[in-house]
């Protein structure tokens, strides 16, 4: 993509109401618009990193085997009136009428939905375990919104949900979204912590979020260092096997935030391995048996023949708020650092002399041979100062700069910077290329 045919409206200083880091630089570098409260649209650069975001939420719930489906935003009220849930919910949830009076409302979340589908094909445990998942915009009527996308009314989100016979068959799909969500986090180039959480209206007996660690966290988490320090399960995960034991070693160690902290058991731990930091819920687990299956009537024949309402637990992953989450962990006072894996751009080019023929050829070479590595680079061809420049490119975050300016092209070099650690280096244009594309 060429800079001056790309839309990328960036500000040099944020609105003075945006409170937050990632609020103020999400708008700063162009990547969010506000339409009302807590709503926003979402420009080309914030869309290409949400884009990336969600497909690898996508991938890591496939792997683990869940099964993608879309549903509708606006949904029945009278689903909500079976789980008992329409008048329950609060003010939160926003209603409709369509033109023929039927109640509508635009989801916050989808149980009552994705438990109309199940029981309306599947009717033996012979067809279980599933788990069905989708990727679709939700909407919740916070009184305050605030915060950018971190606490929005309007959000994408990821919500799956397991169905299975009995008790010990949902315990296993719950272990297995356990370790997907620490793949999913480890892929976006966050450190993620499991802690025990209330499960609030969704309901239940068992229930997890996962905290990613920012400075400028909302919550204060309380956690034993070796949790902190465990990397992700990894790829190799036997997703067909025994995953209680992989489970308990992360659960057995002490996590928790303010909400749920038990100072004495916090106490108890050796001074060396307490930690104290704060964190930013991204993900919500949960297993709550019968609760919408028993007054939906999900129910499948059992091996004897007798019919038994489904075991169902819900996971949650909140895709947009992700965004503003890893611009929380990853910034410095020049702008965004972005993760490989979910930048917008993998590398810029920068021409310093647009318009001059040896400078043009070389952006123009380095260009091409990044697209064919498969980096989406960013060509910045605008007739503007070097400084600016530069500026535009550390706020917005991209991984890699590769300048091509006259005096390197005399002598036979272009220059590389790392974003990340503001490494520069100054090399032929082939090694250059290789140092990027790796």
């Amino acid at each position: 993509m060429r800079l001056s045919r790309y839309f990328m409206p960036t500000l040099r200083e944020a609105p003075s109401d945006a409170q937050i880091v990632s609020h103020q630089l999400m708008l700063r570098a162009g990547m969010i618009r506000q339409e009302a409260a807590g709503i926003y649209a979402w420009l080309p650069l914030g869309l290409k990193v949400l884009k990336k975001i969600e497909q690898i939420v996508r991938e890591e719930m496939n792997r683990a085997g869940a099964i993608e489906v879309l549903m509708p935003t606006l949904q029945l009220a009278d689903l909500w009136r079976e789980s008992g849930r329409y008048d329950d919910y609060g003010e939160e949830m926003l209603r409709i009428k369509d033109r023929h009076e039927r109640d509508l409302l635009y989801g916050p979340t989808a149980e009552e939905v994705i438990t109309d589908i199940f029981r309306s094909y599947i009717k033996s445990y012979k067809d279980l375990p599933k788990n069905l998942y989708n990727i679709q915009w939700k909407f919740r009527d916070e009184r305050r919104p605030r915060f950018g996308v971190m606490r929005g009314r309007e959000f994408l989100m990821k919500d799956a949900y397991s169905f299975d016979i009995d008790e010990a068959a949902a315990r296993r799909s719950y272990n297995r979204m356990f370790l997907a969500y620490l793949n999913t986090y480890a892929r976006l180039g966050l450190k993620a912590i499991p802690v025990k959480a209330d499960p609030g209206p969704i309901g239940g007996d068992l229930s997890h979020e996962f905290m990613i660690l920012a400075d400028t966290g909302e919550s204060e988490v309380f956690a034993h260092r070796d949790l902190v320090e465990m990397g992700a399960p990894g790829p190799d995960i036997d997703w067909e096997g025994d995953l209680e034991a992989e489970v308990t070693r992360r659960t057995s160690l002490y996590a928790a935030s303010d909400e749920m902290h038990d100072p004495a058991r916090f106490e108890a731990m050796p001074e060396a391995k307490r930690m104290t930091a704060r964190g930013i819920e991204v993900g919500h687990i949960f297993y709550f048996g019968e609760k919408y299956s028993k007054p939906m009537g999900a129910k499948v024949a059992g091996p004897d023949g007798a019919d038994r309402f489904v075991q169902m637990g819900s996971y949650g992953v909140g895709v947009s708020r992700l965004v503003a989450a890893i611009i929380e962990a990853s910034h410095d006072e020049a702008g965004i650092i972005w993760p490989d894996s979910v930048a917008p751009f993998g590398a810029a080019v920068v021409n310093l002399r647009p318009g001059e023929a040896a400078v043009d050829a070389v952006a123009e070479e380095a260009y091409a041979a990044l697209t064919a590595a498969g980096l989406d680079p960013l060509l910045d061809d605008r007739d503007d100062r070097p400084g600016a420049k530069f500026a535009a490119l550390d706020l917005v975050g991209i991984p890699w700069q590769l300048i091509v300016g006259p005096k390197g092209v005399a002598e036979g070099v272009v220059e590389i910077k790392r974003r990340a650690t503001g490494e520069r280096q100054s090399l032929p244009l082939d090694q250059a290329l290789k140092a990027i594309s790796g």
